[in-house]
């Protein structure tokens, strides 16, 4: 078919994206161009740069999930449009969030009656989850020492130093001093009986991790919960445990059911976890359940109605995208206890074939342990000809 009329530079649609002048110019990187280019060059022009990028199949640097199934793929485009704070628009999607609190809850086996529903919120990870634990302990030790006549300016934190950065983070924008256990060679988690005694009547709580950030071991929050039992006794005080279990709360109670470290002890008030680590959702979702209603004061509890309807919010985000929500309670039902049980299994599996691998060339310390993450952390016995971080730039290429 003959054109009708001469394509002019506004009829780009006859041209080849990579003929077409938008990619043999320069886009100002810092600023917004003056003009608009068609779409297929603006795909082309970032799909190109985006090359450069790492394959997220190939990434072990961390335990972010990088595949889901097809069919929960078209889920989350489906739903990538909805605001999930929108609560009156999309009921749905505030049911499957409230459907996945409950799971996760009776997963960390929260004391939850018949009829009673769980206490907690989704967020965009396990730092905003950390936030918010964080600050929940901090106003209840305050009204507490409030009600008390007593000081309530200097509140402290607890923890090992092996900790994630959203702790540093947390203490340092919320205005809580950080008390880290120092770690030891060989030991590289936070040791209970040494987190104990740095705990006073300033501490509003102590932060255990399931799943450390240097080798993935466990720490052991049953012993600390039974020291702390012993100290608040003595002490009269009624100092609390966070479980911070972004990676090992979706770990822990398909391999380990027996290990005591979640609600089944006391002291426990509330555990993080990461979706989007061994929950197997993409980046974007993480959780944050509370023992009961009562370790959650009411005063941080926002109560909104730009919509309508009363909509209550603990969150330190506010419009999100529903997608990850949608996606995290795809793998619960999905998956199933024997579903994620296999998927933990496999990946304990692959561990110990790494791990014996490295072993037999003679050259590696492991450092990691057989009960924690499913993971190999590893060092060299003779670092004088080369370094373990040259190792790691090697292993980039």
């Amino acid at each position: 078919m003959v054109l009708s009329h001469a394509a002019s530079d506004s009829d780009v649609s006859v041209h080849s994206t990579f003929a077409s002048r938008y990619v043999r110019t320069s886009l100002p990187r810092f600023k917004m161009p003056e003009n608009s280019i068609p779409k297929e060059a603006a795909y082309q022009i970032i799909n190109d740069e985006l090359m450069l990028d790492g394959n997220p199949r190939l990434n072990l640097a961390s335990f972010v999930t990088t595949w889901m199934e097809p069919e929960c793929d078209k889920l989350i485009m489906s739903s990538i449009n909805k605001n999930y704070v929108d609560m009156d628009e999309y009921p749905v999607t505030t049911e499957l969030q409230n459907r996945c609190v409950n799971m996760i809850a009776h997963l960390f086996n929260a004391p939850l009656g018949e009829t009673e529903t769980a206490v907690g919120v989704g967020t965009v990870g396990s730092s905003e989850a950390i936030m918010l634990a964080g600050l929940a302990f901090k106003r209840k030790w305050q009204n507490k020492r409030k009600a008390e006549g007593k000081p309530f300016d200097k509140p402290n934190i607890v923890t090992g130093a092996n900790v994630q950065v959203c702790w540093e983070k947390f203490a340092r924008y919320f205005e809580v001093e950080l008390k880290e256990v120092k770690l030891s060679e060989g030991y590289y988690v936070m040791d209970p009986e040494k987190a104990v005694e740095m705990v006073d009547e300033n501490t509003i709580c102590v932060a255990a991790i399931l799943g450390s950030t240097l080798n993935g071991e466990f720490e052991d929050v049953k012993l600390l919960n039974d020291l702390l039992v012993i100290k608040n006794k003595e002490t009269g005080w009624d100092t609390p445990i966070h479980v911070d279990a972004a990676s090992g709360g979706f770990i822990a109670p398909f391999l380990y059911p027996e290990l005591e470290w979640d609600f089944r002890l006391p002291l426990v008030k509330s555990i993080n976890v990461s979706g989007h680590k061994y929950g197997l959702v993409y980046a974007g979702i993480g959780w944050v359940v509370w023992r009961n209603k009562e370790d959650l004061p009411e005063e941080l509890i926002f109560h909104i109605n730009y919509l309508g309807a009363d909509q209550p919010t603990f969150t330190l985000n506010f419009s999100k995208g529903s997608s990850q929500v949608i996606a995290q309670y795809y793998q619960l039902i999905r998956l199933g206890h024997e579903g994620y049980r296999n998927v933990m299994e496999n990946c304990r599996e692959n561990m110990v074939v790494l791990r014996e691998g490295l072993e037999k060339t003679g050259r590696f310390n492991i450092v990691s342990k057989d009960e924690g993450v499913p993971l190999v952390a590893f060092s060299l016995k003779d670092s004088s000809s080369h370094t373990e971080f040259e190792i790691s730039d090697m292993l980039r290429r």
